[in-house]
């Protein structure tokens, strides 16, 4: 339900209703001009506008524009000398966020928030956080360890990450339900990190991008100290569909939260698309696609949706190939595994990196290819677990189970068919793997995107001097062999791969056997296709397609009014153009006291009752207020709906003044005492025998949907069919309809879950004006006109009011008040909430 605004909005912006432990703060407010702020006792000021114009003051106007990247880690390797005491720092460069620098602008400055990966005592932190401030651009968050530990280990671990992984909330560790603690720990550690970023933020200059799931809700603390900042989200991690997230009890709180970014981006489309009908199901907003941007609209904020897969640093992973310790390693590996055909797994140690049916199919592929017995190889690297559990404790038993099974039942002396490496190993001699691995397989069962196979084919490609450590002719063909699994977000773009179903453990061994023989001139042609995506998609390619989006979602920034609406993790940015605002009853009943000829025009469904109102009989209130106003001799008061002339006419028989426009002026009565006319002239409805099996057609495949039949048009409803199906199918009707009645004269519409098939010439914009030209033409040209709809044919009326011209050149203008009912994009200058407010104008006018 949207919420209700008032004619102050400012008065709803948000206190400090979070009330979540504080950390320690000995650490004064860093900026990055000679300016401090003293913060000793760790309260902020809560009043927005102050805030922004304080840190607008603290920014000199030579500073380089920013990019603040905030992620759960810094992008640092934090190692303290035991002897001295001393913390030594340095870039942890496999890191894609340190990788990022080289693809942004040198006159933009890129700074870091995030933790460190190390235990820093709480006497140390000050001293800490200046050196990494001063010498690498970071901002570190020291965040408790008891709530690092309900954070990371706890909410991120046991809650987020099953669940965007598309496991429900079933498993064994989930008996005692939803953790609510957990959450508030999350929330806790999210508000800590916007703390930081607003220590090194000009909210009016710089740009923000937030990365992964471990800070969804920072979005919302960041939008509410200041509405302005230009904010994007990235997820690595898969977006479950909508029946898996709807099962988060914390939903709600989290699509809201990521709605107050400005561009949200996804690796994959299917990850968009799930968020985006999890936005449709949940909080019932549309999407629209405009010239390739995927838009949703909130609060008259646009929020833009993107998927825009990552890449790898290419330069950097080259001149790793080319570094001595590689070409040494890769010497040594060579030697080792000459005359074998070695495939390479990189995993991390967690359930869903599937390295327990990889394994399966490599024992599969031996028992079914005796030949590759004593000739092949799988060396499986096995990064450290990033959890801890008992799914992990398992997976890695069972890990070691499998291996030494396979080892004992094919291996012999001198040779190991499977091949462990489970301790922490160099940069360099990972890449020595991949130049020499004949095939690579990664197979794990849902993936956000996983950059293995993109490393792999780089590393391939090789270099001069690899090439000559390996004793290798340089003009060879470069080839190699990917199998991956069809759950990964990689996989769409690695066309030429072998994809997988990693839980069919015979068609993975299939699918090796086929990579390992594969000649060589297809293997020479699949790795020149992947090489040449995975150097033209690479890291900076992906970087600045985010901020070339983040720009154009931030560009109208400063040309709407905003204001700060709703509570805790409710809180959202209502956005309005400068000319749009929220009518003042005030105002209104101000100039309908001083005018003498007044015309006002009001729908009905959305307006004067709500759209979610099962009676839509208008009710004795509703009754009494429509009666004050139409017994003023003054007023001229029309109800103008599509619905039907007999149920307007049964519904309104105790408004003896009241004017009625049914089937959006198809039919028009003056008054009770009045006979019904017909302001269109057409007799000739041949078309509804064509439409109307279109139609019947579509409902039959529509749970839910149903046909409304009038005098003039025919209306397909879809209000209650699924939201998604019921759209999906309301765009193939408006399509067909469009094809079949292209000589009719007709037009189809498409309205607020509704498609309808009219006869041309019929709008509420023509009963507008043929009303207010009937008025002028006996003497009673309006000096007051008040119109009130919240559907796509009340715009017709709006925009007439603007375009008509009453009574002559010679009249003065009438003072026009056109009210559309929502916040939304719309030709009416004013808007009211919903028909809670319109009732309450009507009231005040009747009153008055």
């Amino acid at each position: 339900m949207v919420a209700r605004s008032c004619i102050n909005l400012l008065d709803l912006v948000p206190r400090e209703v979070l009330n979540f432990p504080q950390t320690h703060r000995a650490l004064r407010r860093v900026m990055t001009v000679p300016r401090t702020f003293s913060d000793v006792d760790g309260k902020r000021r809560d009043d927005d506008d102050d805030e922004a114009e304080d840190y607008s003051n603290a920014f000199s106007s030579e500073c380089n524009q920013k990019i603040i990247i905030v992620a759960n880690f810094l992008p640092i390797n934090a190692e303290k000398d035991k002897k001295t005491g001393r913390w030594c720092f340095t870039y942890d460069e496999g890191s894609i966020l340190w990788q990022l620098k080289d693809s942004i602008s040198s006159e933009t400055d890129v700074f870091y928030v995030g933790s460190l990966k190390a235990d820093v005592d709480a006497s140390e932190q000050e001293n800490v956080s200046v050196e990494l401030l001063e010498e690498f651009n970071c901002v570190p968050t020291f965040i408790p360890s008891e709530l690092q530990k309900q954070f990371y280990h706890g909410f991120c671990k046991q809650h987020l990450w099953p669940i965007f992984h598309d496991m429900l909330p079933m498993f064994a560790d989930f008996r005692n339900g939803f953790d609510r603690s957990l959450w508030h720990a999350y929330v806790s550690a999210n508000k800590i990190f916007a703390d930081k970023v607003m220590e090194v933020i000009n909210p009016e200059q710089d740009y923000v991008w937030v990365h992964d799931y471990h800070l969804m809700v920072l979005p919302t603390f960041l939008r509410r100290r200041c509405n302005k900042i230009k904010l994007g989200y990235f997820l690595h991690s898969p977006f479950p569909s909508s029946e898996i997230y709807r099962t988060l009890p914390v939903r709600d709180e989290i699509l809201k939260a990521l709605l107050n970014s400005d561009l949200i981006g996804f690796h994959t489309f299917d990850y968009a698309r799930h968020f985006l009908s999890c936005c449709s199901r949940i909080l019932g907003l549309k999407s629209e696609s405009k010239r390739g941007y995927i838009e949703l609209e909130y609060f008259g904020r646009i929020i833009s949706i993107k998927s825009l897969p990552v890449g790898i640093h290419v330069g950097w992973l080259q001149s790793a190939l080319d570094h001595s310790s590689s070409l040494v390693k890769a010497r040594e590996i060579y030697k080792k595994f000459k005359g074998k055909k070695l495939v390479l797994g990189v995993d991390d140690m967690d359930i869903f990196k599937g390295i327990g049916l990889k394994l399966l199919a490599m024992e599969e592929l031996l028992q079914q290819y005796p030949e590759f017995q004593g000739e092949l190889v799988l060396v499986q690297i096995v990064n450290p677990p990033r959890s801890n559990g008992k799914d992990v404790e398992e997976a890695q038993k069972e890990t070691y189970i499998t291996a030494n099974r396979i080892n004992k039942r094919f291996g012999f002396a001198g040779y190991q068919p499977v091949i462990i490496i489970d301790h922490p190993i160099p940069v360099y001699e990972k890449i020595s793997y991949f130049a020499l691995a004949d095939c690579c397989i990664v197979n794990a069962v849902r993936d956000g995107m996983n950059l293995i196979p993109y490393e792999y084919v780089v590393c391939r490609q090789g270099s001069s001097k690899m090439d000559e450590a390996l004793e290798l002719d340089p003009d060879s063909p470069h080839t190699s062999a990917l199998v991956v699994s069809e759950f990964m977000g990689c996989s769409p773009s690695l066309s030429s791969a072998i994809r997988v179903n990693p839980w069919d453990i015979n068609g993975v061994a299939d699918a090796m056997n086929l990579a390992i023989k594969m000649p060589s001139e297809e293997q020479q042609l699949r790795h020149d296709k992947h090489y040449r995506y995975v150097k033209s998609h690479d890291l900076a390619y992906w970087s600045r397609s985010f901020m070339r989006h983040l720009e154009h979602s931030c560009k109208d920034h400063f040309r709407n009014h905003c204001w700060g609406m709703g509570f805790g993790l409710s809180f959202r940015v209502l956005s309005l153009s400068p000319s749009f605002r929220k009518v003042s009853n005030y105002n209104i009943v101000s100039a309908y006291k001083r005018t003498s000829c007044r015309a006002i025009f009001l729908d009905y469904d959305g307006t004067i009752v709500p759209h979610s109102s099962v009676v839509k009989l208008p009710s004795a209130e509703v009754i009494a207020i429509l009666n004050n106003i139409c017994n003023d001799p003054n007023n001229t008061v029309f109800i103008v709906s599509g619905r039907g002339k007999t149920t307007l006419g049964e519904w309104f028989n105790q408004c003896k003044n009241l004017g009625i426009a049914a089937e959006h002026g198809y039919f028009v009565r003056w008054g009770q005492e009045s006979t019904w006319e017909m302001s269109h002239i057409c007799t000739n409805f041949v078309w509804k025998s064509i439409a109307e099996p279109v139609m019947r057609l579509y409902t039959e495949a529509t749970e839910g949907a149903y046909i409304e039949t009038k005098e003039s048009a025919l209306v397909w409803h879809y209000r209650d069919a699924d939201p998604d199906f019921g759209s999906w199918q309301a765009k193939q009707l408006l399509d067909h309809l469009d094809s079949v009645l292209a000589n009719e004269p007709v037009v189809v519409k498409k309205g607020k879950h509704i498609i309808e098939v009219m006869p041309q010439g019929i709008t509420k914009g023509l009963v507008a004006e043929e009303v207010l030209s009937s008025m002028a033409e006996n003497g009673k040209s309006p000096d007051f006109v008040l119109c009130i709809g919240d559907d796509r044919s009340d715009e017709d009326m709006f925009e007439s009011l603007l375009t008509k011209a009453y009574g002559g050149t010679s009249l003065p203008a009438p003072e026009i008040f056109s009210c559309t009912v929502g916040q939304k994009p719309s030709k009416a200058k004013y808007y009211l909430d919903d028909t809670v407010d319109v009732m309450r104008l009507l009231q005040a006018l009747g009153t008055s």
